[in-house]
């Protein structure tokens, strides 16, 4: 099986998600190995209606960081496209880095370097 694709938002622009958060999620990402696609500001492409939204929640498993699953729809759909009912978003505004971390198949830093068993 296929590893979901990983788009990360860094909700720049709005400063509704904690810094903590966003930090630990995009560090771990980072730090993962698995290739992700990251953004500054999902609202901002949905505003210039960038064609980049479509293209980043079309792909096959696509699996978005970002915040509430209705805004997320919101967005993509003033951008000028649906949200595919099967892509998983992941709420940086409610959950925590480690449980995004987690249900993503990912670890935090910080477990990341502790040693094996």
């Amino acid at each position: 099986m296929t590893q979901p694709t990983l788009l990360y938002c860094h909700c720049a622009h709005a400063k509704v998600v904690p810094d903590a958060t966003k930090q630990a999620v995009l560090a771990a990402l980072a730090a993962s190995g698995r290739p992700f696609e990251a953004v500054a500001d999902l609202c901002e492409l949905s505003a210039r209606k960038d064609p980049t939204v479509t293209r980043l929640v079309n792909r096959p498993g696509v699996q978005l960081i970002a915040c509430h699953r209705r805004a997320v729809e919101w967005l993509v759909k003033a951008a000028g496209s649906e949200l595919p009912k099967d892509v998983v978003v992941h709420n940086m505004r409610e959950s925590t880095a480690d449980k995004i971390l987690t249900d993503c198949g990912l670890s935090t830093p910080a477990r990341a370097e502790e040693p094996a068993p």
